[in-house]
């Protein structure tokens, strides 16, 4: 009930600004806009067939609330994919857990997480001295929290690899935060402009933190926004058991109701869409045949509201916005410059480290390597880290409070996501530039000076794009900041007055015009002089290493942008020598390793049987590594003998254990881990990532914080008896699975 009133109200909102969107789109595209052009070269498609991370996780598994190794595995759609172990994921076995990270916090501590559950269900929190919700073996969790959905517990060895599974988390949060494609010119906004129409109507301006996901999320979040306390009031008293049991209870009640939110709104959503889509040609042909007259009806509406707004508008400004602008931009000026200049310098870093390297040990063969791991040097979670982590200094104090911003995180991510991006583009038009170069060259040296010239080139490139995007950023950060407040100020004397100027608007064009847009333009307008003038000054100043709006780089390379339209260079296909038909297995195990980052074999111990039985609740005392290689039949050694220890218990693992859990998902003795696995068709469609304009062939999303057993891929190995018993069910329809409760999601 509470899905279908929110969502008639929403699918309302969007049905008048989908015309509002499509009446821009078509004047933009006929108009054209100015502009700096960017000098570096975007990659149309960043990561197709490649692997983020793969690598070792210990998950805990609620239903037998035990704690289990997985091998994990982050695709290029930045979903955390979970096998059973490295050989399942090699074997194209179906993965154990599916998980889209869209809407939560990364938690690296157990009493952050505890605090946070507390205050999801007030009034119920343990006694001292009893169990709480959770317990880690290790001092080193990881831990996925949701408002709404079910969490995820992770936890490693060491603080090294705890520091570097968080990093891949952010990452893949990141990623799926942004998940509504910008390159969608009319859908894209006529949502987000409809999502800020519903919250204004409720009285809620400002920032939103839960914008995060695709439209479908971002939909169920809205409805749980208002359902949830009214949930928390009917159920949470009814809760039975000692306080840990019921926040465990209302957790998987809450992600129930969750995935039946998100069922109800996609399928309501989807119908919206295909009502709006089904009039657009008849809008559209509207549109281009009387565009003039809308543009000139539009203006003249303008110009009434105008009138009544403005005068009212400019003095709230210039009492209560423009004395802030400038202490506003320089918060957000220090940590995003620095966070580009770090990128520059890790881009200059890398680039020049290779060109050492490439000199000293073997020219052309080496650089093949090394191009190939320099491609995806953006999308390396860890080695971007540094970059990211200067968003963090991000502060608003005090001003966070007067202009409702209820958090940073919408402009550290936007931030971070811009410096993702200016480091690809840098990266691929470095290795076009250098592609080019390659037929020319003679020798190590000629090489190298290449390396070096192409280097000087693109930085400049950079420093030019940087600053515009910069300053694009400032200038929409104000603008987030200020106009919600600005609403918010007027709406007591102007909002009540906008219904008169209806009138003014031809029953013809009413789909493309709106008194409320409108009336935003104007209030959008006062304010607009004032954030340009101040921005323009941080750079005349050349504050932060911004450019002036004066110095404009023109045709600085007339062809470079045709070199960019080519197909996508393959340096170890190309160079390498290797045939050009590859195995889809090997082509499997390559492709993990392009961008797997993390390997921590300083004192870790081993992942496999022993380190899983250490974590069991009730397992005997841990043996020290010497106790356990001497089981696997090795000498004992000491610690810094780790890797023999390794190598020796994965052989006995797999020997004894591994072979036996791959074929009937069983932990050993026989019990079920997770319930049988659901065969099925996991073959995603096409998403677009991301209003960074960040565009890649992914998988289509499963449905927040769920675990959806997933079927195999078509070229899939020749199965024993005991694998095709447990992958019997008949399959599902492209692009679905089913989920332990029966609910179907998308991944």
């Amino acid at each position: 009930e509470k899905t279908g009133k929110v969502l008639g109200e929403f699918c309302r909102c969007y049905k008048e600004q989908f015309g509002v969107a499509l009446f821009n789109s078509v004047r933009y595209e006929i108009e054209g806009a100015g502009g700096p052009q960017a000098q570096l070269l975007h990659r149309k498609v960043p990561l197709e067939d490649h692997v983020i991370y793969s690598g070792n996780i210990f998950q805990y598994i609620e239903e037998n609330k035990k704690w289990r190794n997985r091998f994990c595995v982050v695709p290029h759609n930045y979903g955390l994919v979970l096998y059973e172990n490295k050989l399942a994921y090699e074997r194209e076995l179906p993965p154990r857990v599916l998980v889209n990270s869209a809407g939560y916090k990364i938690l690296t501590s157990v009493e952050q997480y505890l605090e946070l559950v507390n205050n999801s269900l007030p009034g119920v929190t343990p006694k001292s001295g009893h169990s709480p919700i959770l317990k880690c073996p290790t001092d080193f969790p990881l831990i996925l929290w949701h408002p709404y959905a079910r969490h995820y517990y992770f936890c490693v060895m060491t603080g090294k690899e705890q520091e570097k599974w968080r990093a891949v988390f952010q990452d893949c949060v990141r990623h799926c935060n942004n998940g509504i494609s910008e390159d969608s010119k009319v859908e894209a906004p006529a949502f987000t402009d409809a999502i800020r129409m519903y919250r204004q109507s409720k009285e809620q301006y400002g920032t939103w933190d839960m914008l995060c996901g695709n439209e479908t999320q971002v939909l169920s979040n809205l409805v749980m926004e208002e359902l949830l306390p009214e949930l928390r009031g009917a159920i949470g008293p009814r809760l039975k058991g000692k306080a840990p049991e019921r926040q465990r209870a209302w957790i998987q009640v809450s992600d129930a109701v969750y995935r039946m939110v998100y069922e109800l709104a996609k399928a309501q959503y989807d119908a919206a869409v295909a009502r709006c889509e089904q009039e657009r040609p008849q809008l559209e042909s509207t549109i281009r045949t009387d565009m003039d007259q809308i543009i000139t009806s539009k203006e003249h509406l303008a110009s009434k509201i105008r009138a009544f707004v403005l005068p009212k508008a400019e003095v709230c400004v210039r009492n209560h916005v423009q004395p802030y602008i400038s202490s506003i931009l320089e918060a957000l000026m220090t940590p995003t410059s620095q966070g580009f200049a770090e990128v520059r310098e890790v881009f200059f870093k890398e680039v020049t480290d290779m060109n050492m390297n490439v000199v000293n040990e073997g020219g052309l063969d080496k650089l093949v390597e090394y191009m190939e791991k320099l491609s995806h040097l953006a999308f390396h979670p860890v080695k971007m880290q540094s970059c990211y982590e200067k968003m963090d200094q991000l502060k608003l104090e005090g001003l966070q409070q007067r202009f409702d911003v209820s958090s940073t995180s919408v402009f550290k991510q936007r931030a971070q996501i811009h410096m993702r991006q200016q480091m690809d583009d840098a990266v691929y038009t470095f290795e076009t530039l250098l592609h080019q170069e390659l037929g020319k060259l003679q020798g190590k040296d000629d090489l190298c000076k290449s390396i070096q010239r192409i280097l000087e080139r693109v930085l400049k490139k950079f420093d030019y794009d940087s600053s515009t995007v910069r300053k694009k950023f400032f200038r929409e950060a104000l603008l987030q900041i200020t106009i919600p407040f600005l609403l918010k100020k007027l709406a007591p004397t102007c909002k009540g007055e906008l219904a008169k100027f209806q009138e003014l608007i031809f029953e013809d064009f009413a789909r493309f015009i709106l008194v409320e847009n409108t009336y935003e333009e104007v209030v959008l307008q006062s304010v607009m002089k004032d954030i340009m003038q101040a921005v323009k000054e941080a750079a005349v100043q050349r504050k932060h290493n911004l450019y002036r709006d004066s110095m404009v780089m023109h045709n600085s390379d007339p062809n470079l942008h045709l070199l960019g339209e080519g197909p996508a260079i393959d340096w170890s296909e190309e160079f390498s020598g290797q045939p050009e038909a590859e195995p889809a297995a090997d082509r499997r195990r390559r492709a993990k390793q392009v961008v797997s980052v993390i390997q921590d074999d300083e004192g870790a111990l081993p992942y496999g049987a022993v380190a899983e039985a250490l974590l069991q609740p009730g397992s005997p005392e841990p043996r020290a590594p010497e106790q356990e290689a001497a089981r696997a039949g090795v000498p004992p050694s000491p610690l810094g003998a780790v890797k023999e220890i390794r190598e020796a218990l994965a052989q006995e693992s797999l020997g004894h254990g591994a072979e036996g859990r791959l074929m009937n998902g069983t932990d050993g003795s026989g019990a079920s881990e997770e319930g049988e696995l659901l065969a099925g068709a996991a073959q995603g469609g096409v998403a677009h990532t991301a209003r960074d304009g960040v565009h890649c062939a992914t998988a289509a999303s499963p449905a927040p914080g769920a675990e959806i057993p997933a079927g195999p891929p078509a070229a899939c190995h020749q199965r024993g008896d005991s694998e095709e018993q447990r992958e019997r069910s008949p399959p599902r329809p492209s692009g679905t699975t089913e989920s332990g409760e029966g609910v179907q999601t998308e991944f």
